[in-house]
């Protein structure tokens, strides 16, 4: 146990999933690591800041108010997820989400941090103005930890430094139409102007890659048909998109990671891109990897997102893209609104907003898959919590080890999971997976060591450069 004064909290942990780091292990017998990559250990935390991380030994624990934790056998120890694609639309689309809604969700999910995106929101995130409004708009509210991205948009480029400075992690830009007018796209040659500011400053560009053309010459999604909606967003728009963006990345040097990626045929050129030097990362989201196009009923509009679920094949393959490290994370694409503009009614797959809302359910979600492939909860940690972290820069998340916060969940996993709306803390509780039974029960959260309810509002508004 590394030696710490006075610890506040004590977790003594019989399964534990921390860094793959040979100096947080020895030879000792309560701490090899078992088959699945857990360990026994005791945590000490003092003022939110993990200080101890050794050998399981129930004879530490606190001083004065100090409150020790003992975890069951059936649980296992992991850090926060960081999830840093959440669409929270506060202020000016509060109705759709909030704050308030969406951080309580994230804490139910095990999320101890979130990067809000920069549209859907009034205003939407595009100077350090609009900025200030939304970290006002979020202040007091917030169960767990928050930080921004900022927008690139034609009417603010050779500003987006600007962002930069004022805080945001990165700048997001879309190709195709972002689906809110206060947001537009940028066209190819505007993405390399992006570009080359954000590289000249070292930031961080995210790009919804689906190419316009390519969409304008599918056919239009109408009715309740899936398949038709399915077609009117082709592998092929995106592909083509990300072929574009790696193509200015190449030219500009810009670090860039491409968003919420659901065709698994752009998998052979991210891997050539990044052996050929080009600083790309990849996510994609816990609805590509668990729903499958076969099995979307018409009319469910609930699961309509862009880009769509598609097929059970292309599922695979983004599975395997995650298993040869193409794709570096798992995040929510947390895109909710209110029931009306999901069209439940009519099951319109034209007329309804295109977002699944999952920050809550994302770690059962994918948990439950992966485990049916083969994966262990180390994998889960990199994907949603590690690589996350790292990508925005936020050197105190994403691990259980000495100096970094104490964001920690207790998680059962093998518990059983039945999705229940009534269960779900989302402002408005409309999911695809309603009635889904899935493994992996949250049991505790905490946020720099203390213990985060349904009502908590201690999470804090982070800046770019801080750890």
């Amino acid at each position: 146990m590394t030696p710490s004064a006075q610890p506040d909290l004590v977790l003594h942990a019989p399964r534990a999933v921390l860094p793959p780091d040979p100096a947080t292990c020895s030879a000792d017998s309560d701490t090899a690591i078992s088959a699945t990559g857990e360990q026994a250990v005791t945590v000490t935390v003092v003022g939110g800041v993990i200080t101890g991380v050794g050998p399981l030994d129930r004879s530490v624990r606190g001083s004065g108010a100090g409150k020790v934790v003992e975890l069951g056998a059936d649980v296992v120890l992991l850090p926060g997820l960081v999830d840093t694609h959440v669409h929270v639309n506060e202020p000016g689309r509060t109705e759709w989400e909030g704050f308030a809604t969406a951080t309580r969700a994230a804490a139910a999910g095990g999320v101890t941090t979130i990067v809000d995106m920069p549209l859907n929101s009034l205003p939407p995130t595009l100077d350090p103005e609009s900025l200030a409004v939304k970290r006002a708009a979020a202040a007091g509210q917030c169960a767990v930890d928050v930080a921004f991205w900022g927008g690139a948009v034609p009417a603010n480029l050779g500003r987006l430094t600007l962002l930069l400075d004022a805080g945001v992690m990165g700048v997001k830009c879309f190709l195709p139409d972002s689906g809110v007018e206060e947001f537009p796209a940028l066209s190819t040659e505007q993405l390399e102007q992006a570009a080359a500011e954000l590289a000249a400053a070292d930031g961080l560009l995210l790009v919804h890659a689906e190419d316009p053309a390519v969409l304008a010459a599918a056919p239009a999604p109408a009715g309740r048909s899936y398949a038709r909606f399915l077609a009117s967003r082709p592998a092929q728009a995106e592909d083509t998109a990300i072929e574009t963006a790696l193509a200015v990345a190449r030219r500009t040097g810009v670090r860039l990671h491409l968003v919420h990626l659901s065709s698994a045929t752009a998998l052979p050129a991210l891997a050539a891109a990044r052996a050929d030097g080009v600083r790309v990362t990849v996510e994609t989201c816990p609805h590509y990897l668990v729903l499958e196009a076969e099995q979307v009923p018409d009319g469910a509009t609930a699961a309509k997102c862009c880009p769509p679920v598609r097929g059970a094949a292309n599922r695979e393959a983004l599975w395997a893209g995650l298993a040869d490290r193409i794709i570096d994370q798992v995040v929510s694409d947390h895109s909710p609104s209110t029931p009306d503009l999901k069209a439940l009614d009519t099951g319109d797959f034209g007329a309804a907003w295109g977002g699944i809302s999952s920050v809550q359910l994302g770690l059962p979600l994918l948990w439950t898959e992966a485990r049916r492939r083969g994966h262990g909860l180390a994998d889960v940690v990199r994907w949603m919590s590690a690589a996350p972290a790292a990508l925005v820069g936020l050197d105190t998340k994403g691990g259980i080890r000495v100096g970094a916060a104490a964001d920690l969940v207790a998680f059962a996993p093998d518990a059983d999971l039945v999705v229940d709306p009534v269960r779900l803390h989302h402002r408005n509780p409309v999911s695809p997976y309603t009635g889904a039974r899935l493994t992996g029960v949250m049991r505790s959260t905490w946020l720099a060591g203390t213990l985060v309810g349904t009502s908590g509002t201690g999470g804090r508004l982070l800046a770019r450069g801080e750890a």
